[in-house]
């Protein structure tokens, strides 16, 4: 069995941008700069075979690239947040890549996504202690924007979960670029 999501790596240049963001939060888990992705589709556990039909399938997608922009400040978990993220400018080609790739996972035989797609990048996790701090780190770093970022692929990650977090580790790319034919 392994752990896959498919996404999109932060430019290694942005990502190093963003670091002085990690700081001012106490118990904040802050995500290692060669970590930062936006999740177009997380699948999760699988089998090496399905695994294999998911690349297949990620494989026959066809989109153009586009530019991403990071704006705004956000967290997940309402009365006690436990995220803190990134937002993403809006952009029709996202949408569609996105769209694209939630099908080819369900051809695969995953099921389908029930969530919204939220397009961010997270940050930071977040405990108790963390979340006294949230709303004057987002105020102290807001207005925020980052990018725009060049989008000319996708990837398919596997994550590696330890003591110490995830780590990720690139098991395919597909090329942007190409118009859909279909």
């Amino acid at each position: 069995m392994i752990r896959l999501f498919v996404g999109l790596a932060i430019d290694p240049t942005l990502a190093a941008g963003l670091e002085p963001l990690a700081t001012g939060i106490p118990g904040a888990r802050w995500v290692a700069p060669r970590n930062l992705h936006l999740t177009l589709r997380f699948i999760g556990e699988v089998e090496d075979g399905i695994a294999e039909d998911i690349h297949l399938a990620l494989a026959t997608i066809a989109s153009p690239g586009f530019a991403l922009t990071l704006e705004t400040l956000g967290t997940f978990g309402h009365r006690r947040p436990h995220t803190l993220w990134l937002g993403v400018a809006r952009e029709a080609a996202l949408e569609r890549l996105q769209g694209k790739v939630e099908a080819a996972a369900v051809r695969a035989g995953c099921l389908p996504e029930p969530r919204k797609f939220t397009p961010h990048v997270t940050l930071a996790r977040l405990n108790g202690e963390a979340t006294a701090r949230i709303p004057d780190f987002i105020a102290g770093n807001s207005p925020f924007r980052a990018g725009p970022m060049k989008v000319a692929h996708f990837t398919l990650f596997r994550s590696h979960l330890s003591h110490n977090g995830a780590d990720y580790e690139a098991l395919a790319e597909y090329p942007l670029g190409l118009e859909d034919a279909r």
